[in-house]
């Protein structure tokens, strides 16, 4: 192979070249192209921001739908394919020795028309970023040559398959906000175009085929259905709040399940939602999806700037709830495949699990859980988590149970007739929900506290009691991230065969 040459100019016409690059006229492709990598970088540089310090402040997929991206398809695209690129790139930059000061202090534009230059469609030259990258475009593919040489791999294909995770196709699930729309109507929109089926244990969810897009339906754009899996679906329905009843959302950021438990009360009761940030967020959301309603006295949701843990619970204004939801802070880490987290560098580079901020998560959920059971009148309690640590869930219920077993609560099971089940790590456990990640898209955890006069819900009906001693519960299926582990802690427990065992007989028993 022979040598590179690169034609050195004079430092000041760069200077002015690059200053007359961003004045000459765009065609629209150009235009279309300039802004949107300048648009993606932002919200590339959030992402990474946040994943170096491991605290996010939004999932991948939550930035790019926000209302102020305007071209939310092609960002998508950009950032989903530069993220899983990302260590080739940033390998690519570190060997060719390309960037000066200048252009490292706007690495995130810079990895995405590496990207672009690398593996994507021919580059705009619009842009001064875009110019001086292309000037530099032998450099760069001779670094990836070098790299592939490196790695043992014959193409590109096989180099960027390394760093990929292989994709889980999974059932596109929508839950219809009946505030504004029957589940019926809704399903005759959707079947003008798509195929749609309803789901056969929440009644307000609908299943279309896996890569169904429906960011830009009109359903979707005026809030008459959420684009919601199934798992997060479950946690308003298993508390069951009753139309006319007083309840609490903790934690209700960003204010989806506080929605979903008006639309279970028939807009019959009030609802205190808590946030300790972006209280205002919440109430535009409240606003945007019950709308043409208003809020008001018979069908109140109040939204409050607090902290949970700072209110009183046996303050006058809180004597009547009776129902609470807790959905607190989690790790994440049964979402991390929805909300694209796996194609952050941390996971590519193992560091998914930080057991001193799992540790200080599940003190907090602690706390949060014991305040619940202060309130006086409640009768019921859901505590959830997007988490697949047991950590954060059966470690957590279990360390409380006593405190409220000791104020009249047991655990109650709020869908019988679902197979995954809590760990079998202590007595009881198995009225625990658990969804897996890789069967259900979600790996979600619920609770349900109830008093023990007021253990039976919708889902907890005889009919499903007589469907349940039909159905054998099988154990949770476990992640391949914790695969090991989980057998490890039960087999030291000695309890694999007989908790298992033992639980299936309790299941499948007839009383």
């Amino acid at each position: 192979m022979g040598r590179i040459h690169v034609q050195k100019k004079n430092p000041k016409a760069i200077e002015n070249e690059e200053k007359k690059g961003t004045k000459t006229k765009m065609s629209g492709s150009e235009r279309s192209a300039y802004f949107a990598r300048r648009e993606s970088a932002k919200i590339l540089k959030v992402v990474l921001e946040g994943d170096a310090k491991r605290c996010a402040l939004a999932s991948i997929k939550s930035l790019i739908y926000k209302p102020s991206v305007r071209n939310k398809k092609a960002t998508f695209a950009i950032i989903c394919q530069t993220l899983k690129h990302l260590p080739i790139i940033k390998h690519v930059l570190d060997s060719s020795s390309i960037l000066n000061s200048k252009w490292k202090r706007q690495e995130e534009l810079i990895y995405i028309i590496v990207y672009d230059i690398l593996f994507g469609q021919a580059i705009s030259l619009v842009g001064d970023a875009e110019k001086y990258l292309v000037r530099h475009k032998e450099a760069l593919h001779s670094s990836l040559k070098q790299l592939m040489i490196q790695r043992k791999v014959k193409d590109v294909k096989q180099l960027v398959a390394l760093h990929q995770v292989p994709d889980v196709s999974l059932p596109r699930y929508v839950r219809v906000n009946t505030l504004k729309l029957d589940v019926d109507s809704a399903l005759l929109q959707l079947r003008e175009k798509y195929s749609v089926q309803k789901d056969d244990l929440l009644s307000d969810l609908l299943i279309l085929p896996p890569g169904t897009d429906l960011h830009d339906h009109p359903l979707v754009k005026n809030g008459s259905i959420f684009l919601q899996g199934k798992a997060s679906s479950m946690v308003a329905p298993a508390l069951s709040p009753e139309p006319g009843w007083e309840v609490l959302d903790a934690c209700a950021a960003p204010g989806n399940k506080t929605v979903h438990l008006a639309a279970l009360m028939k807009r019959k009761g009030r609802i205190i939602a808590y946030c300790s940030y972006n209280v205002t967020m919440i109430i535009d959301h409240f606003h945007f999806v019950l709308l043409p309603f208003k809020l008001n006295s018979s069908s109140d949701i109040q939204a409050l700037n607090e902290d949970f843990l700072n209110i009183d619970p046996k303050a006058p204004s809180y004597s009547k709830i009776q129902a609470i939801l807790l959905d607190p802070s989690c790790s994440g880490s049964g979402t991390a495949a929805t909300r694209l987290d796996h194609l952050l560098p941390s996971k590519a580079e193992g560091q998914d699990t930080d057991i001193e901020r799992l540790n200080k998560l599940s003190a907090f959920q602690r706390k949060a859980l014991e305040h619940a059971l202060l309130f006086p009148a409640v009768e019921r309690i859901v505590y959830s988590t997007c988490s697949i640590h047991q950590i954060e869930n059966e470690d957590v219920i279990q360390s409380v149970l006593p405190l409220a077993e000791s104020y009249g609560f047991k655990l109650a099971n709020p869908f019988p007739e679902w197979e995954c089940r809590g760990l079998p790590v202590f007595e009881g456990s198995e009225n625990l929900v658990r969804t897996d990640p890789a069967k259900h898209g979600e790996g979600f955890f619920i609770a349900l506290f109830a008093r023990k006069d007021e253990t039976t819900t919708p889902h907890n009906s005889t009919r499903t009691r007589n469907l349940q001693k039909k159905k054998s519960i099988v154990p949770f299926i476990r992640p391949n991230l914790f695969n090991m582990w989980l057998y490890g802690q039960l087999n030291r427990h000695g309890c694999m065969d007989k908790c298992c065992s033992g639980r299936h007989r309790r299941d499948t028993t007839t009383d």
